[in-house]
């Protein structure tokens, strides 16, 4: 199904009512909320906290703390770049600062335009093939600035 980026109450309530019943259902429903939506909105977490029985203070420190809940609609694609120390050690610092010169755009956000979301991850499991990263769920390894920039350019196209 495709992500509609718009937020729906009706449709988030029949999300929450297929996954209440599972064991420990905040998770799986804030999954399923993001795929339906692309993000979790602000508005899901008294409905959550509501049909869940759980403080808000609760369902909201569970979307803030997971990294891949966003909070607001992502760009038309994701890049993923790794953080981890085993690809800051082989230049990913470096490459980060590039992207984010590149893109125009800082670390965790989005360009103006929509067209790209960057955003730093903690670890791919791909350190023998550090620096590394993932592009809308793809995942590249052996970054070096000449592969960061095809990469950057597939984004912006």
């Amino acid at each position: 199904m495709p992500v509609s980026h718009t937020w729906n109450a009706d449709r988030a309530s029949e999300i929450i009512a297929q996954h209440r019943e599972l064991e420990g259902p905040l998770l799986p429903i804030l999954h399923a909320l993001q795929d339906e939506f692309g993000y979790i909105d602000a508005a899901a977490e008294p409905v959550l906290a509501e049909a869940l029985n759980l403080s808000r203070a609760e369902v909201h420190g569970v979307v803030t703390f997971y990294h891949d809940f966003r909070r607001a609609p992502a760009g038309r694609h994701v890049l993923k770049l790794c953080r981890a120390e085993a690809c800051q050690a082989a230049g990913g610092d470096a490459l980060a600062a590039r992207a984010e010169k590149q893109l125009g755009i800082a670390m965790g956000t989005t360009a103006p335009d929509g067209s790209v979301t960057l955003e730093p991850i903690y670890c791919l499991g791909l350190c023998a093939t550090a620096p590394s990263a993932m592009v809308d769920g793809r995942v590249v390894g052996r970054l070096d600035p000449q592969r960061l920039d095809a990469v950057l350019a597939e984004v912006q196209r």
